[in-house]
């Protein structure tokens, strides 16, 4: 008669062992250090090196790359125009989307309508966003330049002027994206309650006050939430940019992710670029705790 611990596979104990949510995660464990943790972990090393794209060995520098990049003001350059690009992106493409939410969510005929019109733009690859808006934007040829010449207004240089073609940049995004916000607050609109409204009307509040009293406050968190991704969306910002102006005109427009792709494929230093990548990667990482932090304060 066979023992009963003779017939008990290996398999089952190792499975007892282990927590049933560990087995369920490690699916995306193992992806995560593969696709993830790989690559910082060797993108780090590469900013301790003098890596290039040429044949020769690289050698190990130390911090060498960073304090370079410290000491260098076309990095900071570069870091300026996209915490202004952040600026003048994130506004309009809170508030813009909380106007286009509201107007849709009061009752407007064929909804279904303006929810396309509003979203359709997001699903747009940035090739065909950047090729249309070239076309926008032409100086002689160009829809806007006509109806400024229409309005006895003069031309503008959208993306060769320094002054205008930052701007430029943003308003495409603002046309390319903000759907998505829109979606975001369209959602929680709906799912405030309707009995709110009932109260405040039995009251006498009218749309303003209602507007002031009930669904702003309804749309706090929501609202922190899109701040927050636009935020780190916009300071990742490089494709639009790179379709419509190169970081033109004379660099006025050049992002920083632009120019670690600058330094790093057109000068081959990719040490450098690495090392200039992980300090705008932690800015990144203070911006987005300082995010939280707020956020975390605002709900207590």
């Amino acid at each position: 008669m066979s023992s009963p611990h003779a017939s008990r596979r290996p398999g089952v104990s190792v499975r007892r062992r282990l927590p049933p949510g560990l087995l369920f995660a490690l699916p995306f464990l193992v992806l995560f250090a593969v696709f993830m943790l790989w690559p910082l972990s060797q993108g780090l090393w590469m900013s301790l090196t003098d890596r290039a794209l040429s044949a020769h060995t690289p050698s190990f520098v130390g911090l060498g790359n960073f304090t370079e990049a410290i000491q260098d003001a076309e990095m900071w350059r570069a870091l300026g125009h996209t915490a202004w690009f952040t600026l003048i992106s994130t506004v309009p493409l809170v508030v813009v989307a909380l106007g286009m939410a509201l107007l849709v969510h009061t009752g407007l005929p064929g909804q279904w309508v303006w929810r396309l019109a509003f979203f359709a733009p997001y699903l747009l690859p940035v090739g065909v966003v950047g090729l249309l808006w070239l076309w926008l934007y032409q100086p002689d040829l160009g829809l806007y330049n006509h109806l400024l010449d229409a309005l006895g207004l003069g031309q503008l240089a959208w993306l060769s002027a320094e002054s205008v073609a930052m701007w430029a940049i943003a308003l495409t995004t603002l046309w390319w994206t903000v759907g998505f916000n829109f979606l975001l607050y369209l959602a929680a609109l709906q799912s405030i309650p309707d009995h709110l409204y009932e109260a405040a009307a039995i009251d006498g509040a009218g749309a303003w006050r209602r507007l002031r009293s009930i669904t702003l406050p309804q749309l706090s968190r929501i609202t922190m939430v899109i701040t927050v991704l636009q935020i780190l969306a916009s300071l990742k910002v490089f494709d639009q940019v790179y379709l419509l102006t190169k970081g033109g005109p004379n660099n006025s427009t050049r992002p920083v992710v632009e120019y670690v792709y600058d330094v790093g494929f057109t000068g081959y230093r990719l040490g450098y670029a690495s090392a200039i990548s992980y300090i705008f990667f932690a800015l990144v990482l203070l911006a987005s705790a300082a995010q939280f932090l707020a956020l975390r304060r605002r709900e207590k």
